[in-house]
């Protein structure tokens, strides 16, 4: 059975998209034209309501396709909220740049006002992010009741279907209602699994409303892998294949004919190669000078204060760059001056509680109240002002404005992926960050860490920067 809601849904933006913009250059119109007072009535075209409207019916099919082009009518996009943002205001501009153009080499006039074209922009941008943020919750509320999710069938017994089950079990969120899972286990998660023998009398059973299958083992037995993809495709339900290394098919991949006959596919550890590295490295050079400028003084400030403490206010720690190589970044001294320099075991024992150590560790190597931490280093913390020092590392090249975290020497050891961050330079800010820093495990923030390098790319990291200037506001820095 096909499910049809997400072409349903799709067009449902496609209307909603232009009956938005309609709207917005209707509203534009009327507040030039009709509503704004002293002027003079000159200063407006020839060009009548009812025309201005009818010429804008007929561009803005062009401005709709602006948006399919820019993947806004994708699956894909209806829940990243920042890139569907960004993408709307793009094509809202695009869009803007085809209808003055339009305008200019047509040979009667589009717009019967000059302010027309800003207004319309504005309300059209405004229009859009209402109508698309309505829709998402009219579309939750819908699979609240069941209506229109995606039911499949998970075929494998990994640590992969135990993470299905668990994002897909809130449907309202996630659009999908999983049917059953078959195995050679019992149970999972509360599911029962019929071995895979049962498996032609489950598909039986579900025929009608099974959507799609995701199968997260292959078997050994390579009949009952062709006739899973078989059943697929005879009953045309979506089939997907979710490998048992997860790792070996995410990143940058290419895929290729060797010796113009044998599909191969490339698997890059990061897309950061080539002209990603210099697009990036330009990007914190431009980005990085204009940040440093407001910086200056503030980063002057903190030094006077810190003056009234004795030893340096900035301090040089070593830490791991790219592939592996020792850096020094900077940052603004937050201990008190007695236990400078000191690992966390020897300040803690200095201080007469070698307990607090373990603790330490125990926790990511954070305390809460970490009572090597000064007052002012407490507020420098909880405002990320103690790595304002950073892009200076950030310009000389050691580091990037977005990245994963700086990694110590020692900790080389802990992850079992430090060669893939390390593949990339570290950052100043990065994912783990912006999404959740403390509020999310050790392990959560290292994986966030390994996404971030294999799935690079421009807008991310501008998304990244803009959470973290979200995040600097809101005060919650490291404490």
């Amino acid at each position: 059975m096909k499910n049809n809601i997400s072409l349903i849904y799709n067009a449902c933006l496609v209307v909603g998209d232009f009956l938005a913009l309609v709207t917005a250059f209707v509203a534009a119109y009327i507040l030039r034209v009709k509503l704004e007072v002293g002027i003079n009535a000159q200063q407006f075209g020839p060009l009548s309501g009812k025309t201005y409207i009818g010429v804008f019916l007929l561009v803005l099919p062009f401005w709709i396709l602006i948006f399919a082009l820019l993947g806004l009518y994708n699956g894909s996009i209806y829940e990243k909220r920042f890139t569907e943002l960004g993408r709307l205001l793009l094509g809202s501009f695009i869009g803007m740049l085809f209808v003055i153009f339009w305008n200019f080499v047509s040979d009667k006039p589009i717009f019967p006002a000059r302010l027309i074209p800003i207004y319309g922009f504005a309300f059209g941008f405004i229009f859009l992010v209402i109508f698309r943020n309505l829709a998402r919750l009219i579309r939750g509320w819908l699979f609240g009741y069941e209506v229109g999710l995606t039911r499949v069938l998970l075929i494998g017994n990994t640590r992969m279907t135990r993470e299905l089950l668990d994002w897909l079990a809130e449907s309202r969120k996630s659009g999908y209602k999983v049917v059953g899972v078959i195995g050679d286990k019992k149970a999972i998660q509360g599911h029962s699994v019929p071995r895979y023998e049962n498996l032609e009398n489950f598909l039986t059973h579900y025929k009608d409303e099974l959507h799609g299958i995701i199968q997260t083992e292959l078997y050994a037995d390579e009949t009952r892998n062709s006739r899973i993809l078989a059943y697929a495709q005879e009953h045309h339900v979506n089939y997907r294949f979710v490998p048992g290394n997860t790792e070996l098919f995410v990143g940058n991949i290419e895929v290729e004919l060797f010796r113009s006959s044998i599909p191969v596919i490339i698997v890059h550890q990061t897309s950061l190669f080539g002209w990603g590295r210099v697009v990036k490295r330009i990007f914190d050079l431009v980005v990085g000078t204009i940040l440093l400028i407001p910086a200056l003084p503030i980063m002057g400030l903190i030094c006077i204060i810190m003056m009234f403490d004795h030893g340096d206010p900035i301090w040089r720690n070593t830490r791991l760059g790219r592939f592996g190589n020792k850096i020094g970044i900077y940052k603004f001294r937050t201990q008190y001056h007695a236990y400078h320099r000191m690992s966390p075991e020897e300040g803690f024992a200095k201080m007469g509680r070698p307990d607090l150590a373990k603790k330490f560790r125990e926790n990511g190597d954070f305390l809460e109240d970490d009572p090597r931490i000064s007052k002012l280093g407490h507020f420098l913390r909880k405002t990320s002002l103690d790595e304002l020092p950073q892009l200076f590392n950030v310009l000389k090249g050691d580091m990037s404005l977005v990245g994963p975290r700086p990694l110590e020497p020692f900790e080389l050891t802990n992850y079992d992926k430090k060669n893939l961050m390390l593949s990339v330079k570290t950052g100043l800010t990065g994912l783990a960050a912006v999404s959740g820093r403390r509020a999310i495990s050790f392990e959560e923030r290292r994986a966030l860490d390994v996404y971030y390098v294999q799935n690079w790319n421009l807008w991310l990291d501008i998304v990244i920067l803009a959470k973290t200037v979200r995040a600097v506001i809101g005060a919650r820095g490291a404490k």
